[in-house]
C-alpha cells in the first residue's frame, strides 16, 4: 500500500467527499442497522437518554477515526455539523464522566456484530490484485495491541515475556487474528483473545468465512494438518509458506518442477491418514535463500508453480492493512486508552469498523477512476474524513 507521500498516490476524489466522515459512518453503518443490532444485543433504551444507544455507537466509531483524541474533542467534532445546521436543538455535549459510562452501557458486544454483520468481501472480479486466475486473494495471519496496564485487564488478556529470562513485557497485549481480502485490504474476520492464546488456535477460528473459489495464503507458522483440513473443508484453496525444517517428500514429480508430497497430524504417529499436498520450491532473485511453499491446487497445468510462487508475495498485503489500523489509524505507539478488558474490545472492533469503511470509501474512488486501489491513499482518505465532520454530518441525530 502506498503511503500519502508517495510516488503515483492518487487522492480521495472529490465525487465521494460526501461519503467521508460521519457521512461515511453512517453510509457503511446506517442508523437503521446501527438500531437492529443494538436491539438484538439488548442495549436499547428503556427511557429516553441525553447520550441514546445510536449515538453512543456512532461515538465510539468516532474515537477511532480520530484517535487518540480525548472524549469531548471527538464528541464536539461529530455533532458541530449538526449545530451549523440547527439541527441540534436544545441538545448538548455532555461531560466526561457521562460519556464514559454511556461507553460502558453499550459494551463491546454490539460493535462486534455490527462487524460481523457489515465485514463481507469488496472486490469485484475487475479489481486489480483481487483474484488470480478465478479465484479471490485472502490473507491470514495474526498481530498484537497494546493496552492499558491494569489489573483487569492483565488478568484478562495477560503480559508477554519480554525475552530477558523472567522479566515481562512493559504492557498487557491482546492477540488479535484476521482474515483480509488482499485486493481491497479489506479485514473480513477477525478474532480477540489475550497474549497467551496462541496466533495459530485464533486463526482456527476463522474459516467459518472461507468458502469455494478462495485461495487462502498464510505464513510457514500455520502449517499443521487440523488447521490446513479446516480451512479446505470449507471449499478453499490454500497457498501457505513450509518450515525450513519440514520434511515433505518426494511422491510424484510434476513437469513444472514442483511435486506431490504428503502431511500427517502430530497426532496420526501410525501415518494413516496423509493430506496430499503440491509442493513448490523456488529461490529468491539475487539471494541464495531458498523457499517452499505448499498449496491444495494439485494440478501443475492450470496453476504453474512460477505464477504461484510470484503470487505467495500478496501475503505480505496483510502486514499492511495492520499498519493501516494500528500506526495510521490508531497512532504510532498509541497503547489503547480502556481501563476495562469489555472497553478494550470495543476499542478493537471500532477501529475495524471505521477501517472497513475508510476501505470502503478507497475502493469506491478508485472504481470511479478505474485505478488500483493501491494507488488512493490510506493516509490521505484519513484525513479526508477527519476534515469532513464538521461539514457533512450524514443522517444522524443525537
Amino acid at each position: 500500500m502506498l503511503g500519502s507521500g508517495s510516488r503515483g498516490v492518487v487522492r480521495v476524489a472529490a465525487s465521494v467527499s460526501d461519503l467521508s466522515g460521519l457521512g461515511l459512518l453512517t453510509w457503511v453503518y446506517p442508523p437503521g442497522l446501527v438500531d437492529r443490532v443494538v436491539a438484538a444485543c439488548g442495549r436499547s433504551e428503556q427511557r429516553q437518554r441525553l447520550l441514546p444507544a445510536r449515538l453512543v455507537v456512532y461515538f465510539v466509531l468516532g474515537l477511532a477515526l480520530f484517535s487518540p483524541a480525548p472524549y469531548l474533542e471527538v464528541m464536539r467534532h461529530l455533532v458541530e455539523g449538526l449545530r451549523g445546521m440547527g439541527l441540534l436543538g436544545n441538545w448538548h455535549v455532555p461531560a466526561k464522566s457521562s460519556l464514559f459510562r454511556a461507553r460502558q452501557r453499550l459494551g463491546s458486544e454490539p460493535l462486534r456484530v455490527l462487524f460481523a454483520t457489515t465485514a463481507k468481501p469488496m472486490a469485484t472480479e475487475t479489481t486489480p490484485g483481487a483474484f488470480w486466475r478465478g479465484l479471490r486473494l485472502l490473507a491470514v495471519d495474526g498481530t498484537c495491541w497494546d493496552v492499558a496496564d491494569t489489573e483487569a485487564n492483565e488478568a484478562a488478556f495477560g503480559r508477554p515475556g519480554n525475552g530477558r529470562g523472567t522479566k515481562k513485557s512493559a504492557f498487557v497485549q491482546v492477540r488479535m487474528a484476521a482474515l483480509v481480502e488482499v485486493g481491497s485490504h479489506a479485514v473480513l474476520d477477525a478474532e480477540l483473545a489475550g497474549c497467551r492464546t496462541g496466533e495459530v488456535t485464533l486463526v482456527g477460528r476463522l474459516p467459518r468465512s472461507c468458502g469455494p473459489g478462495q485461495l487462502v495464503l498464510a505464513d510457514r507458522e500455520f502449517l499443521g494438518v487440523p488447521l490446513w483440513q479446516a480451512f479446505t473443508a470449507t471449499g478453499a484453496d490454500l497457498l501457505w509458506r513450509v518450515p525450513a525444517n519440514r520434511i515433505l517428500p518426494v511422491d510424484k514429480r510434476l513437469r513444472d518442477g514442483s511435486w506431490l508430497s504428503h502431511i500427517h497430524a502430530s497426532t496420526d504417529s501410525a501415518c494413516r491418514e496423509p493430506v496430499v499436498v503440491r509442493v513448490l520450491a523456488y529461490q529468491l532473485k539475487d539471494t541464495a535463500d531458498g523457499y517452499r511453499l505448499v498449496t491444495s491446487l494439485l494440478d501443475a497445468r492450470r496453476y504453474p508453480a512460477r505464477q504461484l510462487a510470484a503470487l505467495y508475495r500478496e501475503r505480505w498485503e496483510i502486514e499492511s492493512v495492520f499498519a493501516e489500523i494500528k500506526t495510521h489509524q490508531r497512532g504510532a505507539g498509541v497503547v489503547l486508552s480502556s481501563k476495562t478488558p469489555e472497553g478494550v474490545r470495543q476499542q478493537i472492533w471500532a477501529h475495524l469498523l471505521v477501517h472497513h469503511a475508510l476501505r470502503e470509501l478507497m475502493l469506491r474512488t478508485a472504481a470511479t477512476r478505474q485505478l488500483d486501489p493501491d494507488r488512493v491513499s490510506f493516509t490521505e482518505t484519513l484525513r479526508s474524513a477527519r476534515r469532513s465532520v464538521t461539514v457533512t454530518p450524514g443522517s444522524f441525530s443525537p
